[in-house]
């Protein structure tokens, strides 16, 4: 559903708001836009007639509001009036140095995008589902004519009575265990800062702050990582902490490659320390071909194990979901209407 405007804090007198978008949006988004803001009255939604950077160099000094992925340190200088931009994304660690140095001479607001994570959280279940029931070995198999090979080849794991792991519980982990809680299966969540939690859980949690992430790994058998990229997230999971997950552990990654060490992964996956993985997230994109005309967006020959369930950095779709602009909608409302308690508030020193 369609956040609803809240009516607190409408006090402050109106001018017009000025939004500026740094790529061309296709028609139905600009529809689906400005249905959204209907009746709110002083808003001017800008679409650049390309997007050069002079050309976004000149429209920026009118903006109050810049809604793009990768705006330039150009852009940025010029938009004199800017207060608020707002990232459709999830990811932000290739914005947080541009933001710090704007930081330092004036207030600009960055959020980012969780419209995302119904759909991530999705996919994580999904990927689970297909690691513990075993699903593309024997869907490949009856693609090949071999029919009802059996458990002797890949037999399932169930899920009843497992403990899952959620290491990071924001948009995506929350969902992940709403979405869950219907198996019969206990969960565990480390998170950073609990005082902050936007809802209560839909089922019992058991909490863990990051210094109690041995703790958390040994209670755990499923871990599902949905953790942004930071200093303190990178290479935080590595053969130590598959070591206390166990053999029977199975893992999952949603957030980002670099929160997981490489070859620590893939040797725990190789030499059974865990007992499988899904995959949605990697370490090199913008991999070469290499002489058979393979691309892979990792080093080590992750596509040769029999234990991982591999997906090409895709939880995040449908991107044409016109839903997930929901949240944008909704902080552009509360700009006009003179409030600063925007969604989604990117704190630049903790870099997410």
């Amino acid at each position: 559903m369609r956040y609803r405007l809240q009516t607190e804090d409408l006090s402050t007198a109106q001018r017009e708001t000025t939004v500026l978008f740094i790529w061309e949006p296709p028609d139905r988004l600009r529809e689906y836009l400005e249905n959204g803001l209907e009746g709110l009255p002083g808003i001017k939604l800008v679409y650049p007639p390309d997007v050069e950077e002079e050309t976004l160099t000149r429209l920026a000094p009118d903006a109050d509001i810049i809604i793009g992925w990768r705006p330039t340190k150009g852009i940025l200088d010029a938009a004199e009036r800017l207060k608020l931009f707002i990232n459709p994304g999830a990811g932000v660690q290739h914005l947080i140095d541009l933001f710090r140095e704007q930081a330092e001479r004036r207030d600009i607001t960055l959020v980012n995008g969780h419209g995302n994570s119904y759909f991530t959280a999705q996919h994580a279940v999904a990927m689970l589902l297909a690691l513990t029931n075993k699903v593309i070995p024997h869907h490949n198999w009856m693609v090949q004519g071999q029919w009802r090979k059996g458990d002797k080849d890949a037999v399932t794991i169930p899920m009843r009575d497992r403990s899952v792991g959620l290491l990071g519980y924001g948009a995506v982990n929350s969902k992940v265990h709403r979405f869950l809680s219907g198996f019969e299966v206990e969960f565990h969540a480390l998170r950073s800062d609990w005082s902050k939690l936007a809802e209560a859980p839909p089922t019992h949690l058991v909490q863990y702050t990051p210094d109690q992430l041995d703790d958390f790994l040994k209670a755990i058998d499923i871990l599902i990582v949905a953790l942004p990229m930071t200093p303190k997230t990178d290479g935080l999971i590595g053969a130590r902490e598959f070591e206390l997950l166990g053999p029977d552990g199975l893992f999952l990654n949603f957030g980002r490659g670099g929160v997981v060490d490489e070859k620590s992964l893939y040797n725990a996956l190789k030499e059974k320390v865990i007992a499988g993985a899904a995959l949605d997230v990697w370490y090199n994109y913008t991999p070469v071909a290499d002489e058979g005309g393979r691309t892979a967006p990792y080093n080590y020959p992750f596509h040769e194990l029999d234990n991982v369930v591999l997906s090409p950095h895709r939880a995040a779709s449908p991107f044409r979901d016109l839903k997930r602009w929901d949240e944008v909608i909704e902080n552009i409302t509360r700009f006009a209407n003179g409030r600063t308690d925007f969604l989604n508030v990117v704190d630049i020193e903790a870099g997410y």
